[in-house]
């Protein structure tokens, strides 16, 4: 049984920053040593002047395994995420075939099994048609919970029926969440009509977040809540947009006891409506990027209470999948691999301290989902661990992308901080620039 020792790092965990060594073994974290105390090890790392981070765990990617492989999949996207720092995700249920079935949600697992490199998840999709089979999927310890689409998605996964909402929310075993994509779809219809008769069939993307607006999200957000707090569910509202949103959300630490949480995403943290007149459709996403002033909420909500998990909404495509204007161009963007680095860049802009990033994004995932030994930098926890440098100036190049699409909105973009080391369960899966294919993530366990 070998043994790695990470010397000398500034670890940054469950709120503190002290000066520690940590030992791994058997693929768990075996010893945390204070300074000065020492032991040895099989390998001896160096990591005097870097921060020592639990793995970032992603609540929310698509991987598009199977069926869409053309754009990724989970051996390519989970290379990815281990550069980027992200030991474990979730990955959405809008695949092909769509995780709408046992069989479905059983092949997944089989597949990451094979091929993921960091630990994975999926969640089970809600359709108008399967919430009574719903109530079944209690005593499944592997999944993280159900996915909702409450706005425009593909094919039958749609769930815009009050009666089918209502089902989905009564059936979820009541110790599950239930994340909701919410947009009105009958609100973003009449602004399409509109913006087209303005500006023809395919309006430019700047008209994007005219059409899914403020009022799209706003209306269903809020009636999502309102059959949560009906029914006693356990809520988790993904990729807040929008200033308004935010008001329905209480201001207060997470605690089990709340039942009713949010997630905000690395593409309406950092860019506005602004960088769609450079950016174009490389950041078209749904719900769309909004105002200066709704990303400045939202980097609000970070530290207020407000906002409980930062993933990505991974998800790519080629960029000729990208090409028209805010109606034939796809939705969505590759974002896993320059997460850490992304937030990190917000600290040193003063938006949130290292501490509160970790709990975002290591500590709060873990907690909320019930996710078993993983999450912290604790003796008798999985070693997912994650060595970053703190003063590496460096600018994203396109050879530097790993996702299968090959692009990402973030090529050109400097930052601060750079990923020198990613452990998964003790193994080393990247390295100062290389990913090393040793092994498999495990898959993850809650409640």
């Amino acid at each position: 049984m070998s043994t790695t020792l990470i010397q000398h790092a500034t670890l940054i965990n469950e709120g503190k920053r002290f000066q520690a060594s940590v030992l791994i073994s058997n693929g768990k974290i075996a010893r945390i040593l204070p300074e000065p105390e020492t032991c040895t090890a099989d390998e001896m790392i160096d990591a005097t002047g870097l921060y020592l981070l639990p793995g970032v765990i992603d609540d929310h990617v698509h991987f598009r395994d199977p069926g869409l492989t053309h754009k990724a999949d989970v051996a390519s996207e989970s290379r990815a995420a281990a550069a980027g720092g992200v030991t474990s995700y979730f990955d959405m249920p809008n695949t092909n075939p769509q995780t709408t079935t046992i069989e479905a949600l059983d092949a997944k697992f089989e597949n990451a099994a094979q091929k993921s490199l960091v630990n994975y998840s999926f969640f089970f999709g809600a359709t108008n048609k399967n919430a009574s089979m719903l109530s079944s999927l209690k005593d499944r310890k592997d999944i993280p919970g159900v996915k909702l689409f409450m706005g425009s998605s593909t094919g039958n996964m749609l769930v815009d029926r009050k009666d089918s909402l209502l089902q989905v929310f009564q059936n979820t075993p009541k110790d599950m969440v239930i994340m909701a994509h919410c947009e009105d779809t009958p609100t973003i219809s009449q602004n399409a009509e509109r913006i087209k008769k303005l500006y023809g069939d395919d309006p430019e993307v700047i008209h994007h977040p005219e059409i899914r607006d403020v009022e799209a999200c706003y209306k269903s957000t809020s009636l999502a809540i309102q059959i949560a707090q009906e029914t006693g569910s356990r809520l988790h509202v993904a990729h807040l947009t929008t200033a308004k949103e935010l008001d329905l959300f209480q201001a207060v630490p997470y605690s089990k006891d709340k039942k009713i949480t949010a997630e905000a995403c690395i593409a309406h943290l950092y860019f506005t409506d602004e960088d769609y007149k450079v950016l174009g459709t490389r950041i078209k996403c749904n719900p769309s990027i909004k105002t200066a002033k709704d990303r400045d909420a939202l980097r609000k909500g970070l530290t207020d209470g407000r906002i409980d998990v930062i993933g990505t909404d991974h998800a790519p495509h080629l960029l000729s999948e990208k090409q028209g204007g805010c109606l034939k161009a796809a939705s969505g963007m590759p974002m896993v691999q320059f997460s850490l680095v992304a937030m990190l860049e917000l600290t040193r802009k003063g938006v949130l301290t290292v501490e509160q990033m970790v709990n975002l994004m290591c500590h709060r995932p873990a907690e909320l989902f019930c996710i078993h030994n993983r999450g912290f930098i604790r003796e008798g926890y999985q070693a997912d661990l994650v060595l970053v440098n703190p003063n590496a100036e460096w600018t994203v190049k396109e050879s530097d992308i790993l996702s299968k699409c090959g692009w990402s909105p973030m090529e050109g973009q400097s930052f601060h901080h750079q990923i020198e080391y990613t452990f998964c369960n003790g193994n080393k899966v990247y390295q100062q620039g290389t990913v090393i294919d040793s092994s498999v993530g495990q898959p993850l366990e809650f409640r």
